[in-house]
């Protein structure tokens, strides 16, 4: 039976099925470190059967980067770090996954503790340090399983980073494009993560442009023997508009495929009430919603529709998902919502987008791309509206 066309009675049991799943987060959540708590949630997508995702209503479809969208919903990467669980992340009834930060070679990241839950503040601190299996152990792990599957995984992307040590970290995302150009249905690069020392320095414009002109160069020697595969940049929400203006200006020159806008920030809100909000790392969840959202709408007013955008940072609900979606993005993603909210949350959101286009008119989701973003670039809208 294809995936999505369910009888009821199947449904409810993709229901029970999250519903076990969101008791087991619930347990790890408040009697686990976070970082066991999300082996263990790793570990249940494994072995729980889900059944597929009822089908999308059209209204939410996204045509970006030459892919199509069933649904806006991503599961952004730092959760499937290791391509582990890809089809049950899309089975739950998220449009596209993404598999990362995967690096060249095994790297242990950095020492225990490194994984925060900030329970008051609906947030995550990570200084996990790209931690991983490395290329080749993801790449047969992806093939492995695909071989396996008499359906499709569906849309997903990997993310690629840097080697701590690596001597020419250029040369590692050249051949992370080389090595999963088979499987990928498309490419992030992620110079934006505040835990590798140096990783950002990439986000400056020489620097950048060597960068993009490399990899970019990589995939389409890949594309004569794959499909085209899209390539996105990730970049950092802790940008001045000067940085900004030269990352887009790079990004547009060389022509990638789209932004992903944001990453973790190091930046530590004052409203932060946790006591472990003074953990160093990057910070990720509800309190990152205003400043990634302000970025997205300014990089989207740079772009002038050369390309789309992915929103990520603080996304917890069909509002902050719209909100994303009217500051510029053509997808959003999600990842520490997921963590506290639990398998239900795809779903939940989807049913309210649809209410939310009801209630604002908009005949499908894509005709909200930046209806707003002029108002959220000025500051004009901010998280209090969504809140």
């Amino acid at each position: 039976m294809p995936v999505g066309i369910l009888p009821i009675s199947m449904r409810q049991h993709h229901l029970d099925y999250a519903r076990l799943l969101g008791a087991i987060a619930r347990i790890a959540l408040f009697w686990l470190d976070s970082e066991r708590a999300h082996e263990l949630a790793i570990l249940a997508l494994k072995t729980i059967p889900l059944p597929g995702a009822n089908l999308d209503d059209p209204r939410l479809a996204v045509r970006a980067f030459g892919l199509d969208f069933p649904n806006p919903l991503g599961l952004g990467a730092g959760f499937d770090k290791d391509g582990e669980v890809v089809e049950s992340i899309l089975r739950l009834g998220f449009g596209f996954t993404e598999v990362g930060t995967v690096t060249r070679l095994p790297q242990p990241g950095n020492p225990r503790p490194r994984l925060f839950r900030l329970t008051r503040d609906h947030a995550v601190i990570n200084r996990l340090g790209f931690c991983g299996d490395g290329y080749a152990t993801v790449h047969a792990r992806l093939i492995k399983r695909a071989q396996g599957l008499s359906l499709k995984f569906g849309i997903y992307g990997i993310n690629i980073g840097a080697n701590k040590q690596s001597h020419d970290r250029v040369d590692d995302y050249v051949d992370g494009i080389r090595v999963f150009a088979d499987v990928a249905s498309y490419f992030t690069i992620n110079v934006s993560s505040p835990n590798t020392p140096g990783l950002r320095d990439l986000q400056r414009a020489g620097a950048l442009d060597d960068l993009l002109a490399r990899v970019l160069e990589a995939r389409d020697k890949a594309s004569e023997v794959f499909a085209r595969r899209p390539v996105l940049l990730k970049i950092a929400p802790d940008l001045t508009l000067a940085e900004l203006d030269e990352i887009v200006k790079c990004a547009r020159s060389r022509k990638i495929d789209g932004l992903i806008v944001s990453n973790t920030t190091i930046g530590r809100p004052a409203s932060l009430r946790d006591p472990l909000a003074a953990e160093q790392g990057g910070l990720s969840g509800r309190p990152l919603f205003p400043l990634s959202t302000r970025v997205l709408a300014q990089a989207y007013m740079r772009v002038e529709n050369q390309f789309p955008l992915i929103g990520v940072g603080g996304v917890d609900s069909a509002e902050t998902a719209l909100a994303k979606i009217e500051a510029g993005a053509s997808l959003v993603q999600l990842c520490t919502s997921f963590v506290f909210k639990g398998p239900s949350l795809p779903s939940e959101i989807k049913r309210g987008l649809l209410r939310l286009l009801a209630q604002k008119s908009y005949p499908r989701l894509m005709d909200a791309t930046g209806a707003a973003a002029a108002d959220w670039a000025s500051g004009k809208l901010n998280a209090d509206n969504f809140r």
